[in-house]
């Protein structure tokens, strides 16, 4: 399942669509508008996309996923339009046999979502002002020390 909407995200639907007998794991990944960015407070975010490229993306992101890790099943639903604090804005679930690949397939999809997919965040700041963050741009560039030892711990 590959979705836009400007409606509520159902994670608990999205989590079930993807449970299967063969998978073992199941990785829900909810991303959600937090209050600060930067240093700077967030009042809310605003998405905008161009539909059929972004479906067309995600669905190249789900295949060489399924080429990576031997995914059972998987779903990306990613929220447009106004967001308050505290809304789910993309949320990605994806099954696997075993819980690592699960997590690594998991955190691929969103980190390439963020990175190749055409979907437009407006954030805006309690001082009025608000920046558009384009995909690609302003990516995390956190060190993620965590190994595939300590996932299958």
């Amino acid at each position: 399942m590959i979705q836009l909407t400007h409606d509520p995200i159902d994670t608990a639907g999205l989590t079930e669509s993807v449970r299967k007998h063969a998978a073992g794991a199941v990785v829900l990944f909810l991303g959600t508008v937090r209050d600060m960015t930067e240093g700077r407070r967030t009042t809310a975010l605003d998405y905008e996309a161009y539909p059929e490229m972004a479906t067309a993306k995600m669905e190249e992101i789900v295949a060489t996923a399924g080429q990576r890790w031997p995914i059972t099943a998987c779903g990306i639903i990613h929220r447009l339009g106004h967001l308050e604090l505290g809304d789910v804005s993309v949320a990605v679930a994806v099954s696997c046999p075993h819980r690592v690949e699960a997590f690594q397939a998991a955190r691929f999809l969103i980190d390439t979502l963020k990175d190749v997919v055409p979907i437009w965040k407006k954030e805006n700041f309690d001082d009025g002002t608000t920046e558009w963050v384009h995909p690609g741009l302003n990516t995390d560039t956190t060190t993620d020390t965590t190994t595939d030892t300590q996932l299958s711990n």
